[in-house]
């Protein structure tokens, strides 16, 4: 669904059925998935280039979305390292196969369960490729509202950042119907179909981030975080809170 929204090429029939019910409810979801893809490429760019992280560890990969994390990050740091991981075979099928890193970096594919963060962190795929004792950038984009409470979504992002080092780094986006119910009623939708969808506020956000040094701005809707000066110059600097949902915040492990 979220490469539909984002006119992308993967995705299939019962992808755009849903997604299309999304948009009668929420019209404003594909400029909610383009301003979470940018903040990516935002605060990856931001982690590779001026923090310089070279490993990255991306937790609820989804189908394969140019611009893709390692293709951020190497242009930045040819010699970057990434670990996809999802739990849906057909994701790591398409990951596999269009997901190529340049010579001086790596890639790898894991097949994990984001609610067992001890076999992602013991993974041979990611002890093989990342040094766990040196700073990983871990990648939360747009996954944490599929967790809902009483999965304990902040413990489980805690346990992850407990086996990374000082030095690493949580990069992290999460809808919210703070600006705009409409949202809510798209969360409705998804739990109907089965998956389980929770909104959050500016506040829960940010306990995700607990025991971390923000970056500036902090939790913000996240065409407002760091924005470039080519996206103001193309309008997305006119966007309303209410027309992207989405918070999203780069912290520092200390």
């Amino acid at each position: 669904m979220y490469d539909y929204f984002l006119e992308g090429k993967d995705n299939y029939p019962a992808d755009r059925e849903a997604a299309e019910k999304v948009l009668a409810a929420a019209p404003n979801a594909r400029v909610m998935a383009r301003e979470n893809r940018a903040f990516m490429v935002r605060a990856a760019r931001y982690l590779a280039g001026e923090v310089g992280i070279r490993q990255f560890l991306d937790i609820g990969t989804g189908l394969p979305t140019t611009p893709n994390l390692h293709e951020v990050v190497q242009a930045v740091a040819p010699d970057a390292r990434v670990v996809y991981t999802d739990n849906d075979p057909l994701v790591l099928v398409h990951a596999r196969a269009l997901l190529t890193s340049t010579p001086q970096g790596r890639t790898a594919y894991l097949d994990a369960d984001l609610r067992d963060p001890i076999a992602i962190l013991t993974a041979g795929e990611v002890r093989d490729t990342l040094d766990l004792r040196q700073p990983v950038a871990l990648s939360l984009i747009a996954i944490m509202h599929f967790v809902e409470d009483a999965d304990d979504p902040y413990g489980l992002v805690a346990q992850l950042l407990d086996g990374l080092p000082s030095g690493s780094a949580l990069m992290l986006s999460h809808v919210t119907a703070d600006h705009d119910p409409a949202v809510s009623e798209v969360a409705a939708l998804y739990r109907t179909g089965g998956i389980p969808t929770a909104v959050r506020s500016r506040a829960e956000v940010g306990g995700f981030f607990g025991g971390l040094n923000l970056v500036t701005p902090g939790v913000a809707v996240v065409h407002r975080w760091r924005p470039d000066t080519s996206a103001a110059a193309v309008g997305d600097g006119g966007l309303r809170d209410a027309e992207v949902s989405v918070y999203g915040a780069v912290a520092l492990k200390p």
